[in-house]
């Protein structure tokens, strides 16, 4: 039986590297996208439900979305994490502020 070729340090090191840095994009890309998907939630939950005459009612709704929602998802839906998402969506009202900001991830 023959021995596998011994690989060349460099190339070894580049690979390596070139695998590092497109883990380190993949990473950066994804909490991008998470980033605005916190705020459309939060958006979303704040329009439709928590506005208006209805904050009570949205109340109630919240908390019987975030349930559902962690039992498909997990607990980064509960309710309190849905709060944080609205007060995302208000501190930052404009969509195009938070896309700027989430570009600078990059």
């Amino acid at each position: 039986m023959s021995q596998a070729p011994l690989v060349d340090s460099t190339l070894f090191t580049e690979v390596k590297q070139l695998i590092q840095s497109a883990k380190q994009r993949a990473a950066v890309a994804v909490n991008v996208e998470l980033t605005l998907l916190y705020w459309q939630v939060g958006k979303r939950i704040a329009d439709e439900v928590l506005g208006g005459e209805r904050a009570e009612y949205g109340k109630q709704v919240m908390a019987s979305l975030a349930q559902q929602l962690m039992l498909d998802y997990g607990k980064g839906w509960s309710k309190r994490n849905l709060a944080q998402m609205v007060r995302f969506s208000e501190v930052f009202p404009d969509f195009q502020i938070v896309q700027t900001l989430s570009a600078q991830f990059i």
